[in-house]
């Protein structure tokens, strides 16, 4: 039947599965240009997508951070107050001061738990430690953000492990503390925009990066149903012509015997 009509049956059914599937390049035989545009197209979509994944856990380390900044800042801020009533000689007694660090030394305990054991899987985030930052793949093409995270809210970093109500104190070491720590937490502010920017580029790279692809390798409906039905008159054309081709070979059989 081939012979006769000039189709190819495999057309018909590489047609069929183009629309089953919605893929117009199945295999490299489809298109072997296309195929490979359509598949760097595709890595570097998934690029895009993963780049973004890392640049969201990057935005989960910063607000971990941000969060116990904030936890020390209460701390500082309570210790604060504590020594304002600590420093009214006129009211309070040695022995009122001597509560008050009782208190001011729990709070510096908080404020060194949080130091040392706020992390990011298992990594310490405000002890200092990480003196080089955190490096995150930020695009398709492998190229990095560094995230300065090198925040240090130890007692001895904010320097008040010796502050002390009982004592002469200078109520500037709280206030120097409560600046650094608020500082530290303006930088991890910028650097979450910045990340913010970064996954907006990956999003609406990702996204045309995938319309590329697809305008090469999905299929186009329109074109493939109507290749289809033209395939399918012209095979009703052939099943015709051979079934005519096979009557009048019958008549002649018919006709030479008798």
């Amino acid at each position: 039947m081939s012979s006769i009509s000039g189709i190819n049956p495999a057309m018909s059914y590489s047609v069929y599965g183009q629309i089953a599937s919605g893929n117009r390049l199945p295999s490299a035989a489809n298109g072997a240009a296309e195929l490979s545009i359509s598949e760097k197209h595709k890595t570097q979509a998934s690029g895009y997508e993963v780049s973004s994944n890392n640049l969201k856990s990057g935005k989960d380390l910063l607000n971990i951070s941000d969060a116990a900044l904030s936890g020390i800042s209460d701390y500082l801020q309570r210790i604060r107050e504590l020594a304002l009533q600590a420093s009214n000689t006129a009211t309070v007694t040695d022995s009122d001061r001597r509560n008050i660090q009782r208190e001011v030394d729990q709070m510096k305990k908080g404020i060194q738990d949080i130091a040392s054991q706020t992390q990011y899987n298992t990594m310490n985030l405000l002890d200092g430690s990480r003196n080089n930052g955190f490096q995150i793949a930020s695009d398709g093409n492998g190229n990095s953000i560094t995230i300065n995270n090198n925040v240090n809210s130890t007692l001895d970093a904010l320097g008040i492990a010796d502050f002390d109500v009982t004592k002469n104190f200078d109520l500037r070491k709280i206030d120097k503390a409560l600046n650094m720590v608020s500082s530290n937490r303006s930088q991890g502010g910028a650097q979450s925009n910045r990340l913010d920017y970064a996954i907006h580029f990956n999003s609406y790279a990702s996204i045309n990066a995938t319309a590329a692809g697809s305008r090469l390798a999905d299929t186009d409906y329109p074109q493939a149903i109507s290749e289809l039905k033209k395939q399918q008159t012209l095979q009703t054309y052939a099943f015709m012509m051979q079934k005519k081709k096979m009557e009048e070979e019958h008549r002649k059989m018919q006709n030479f015997w008798l």
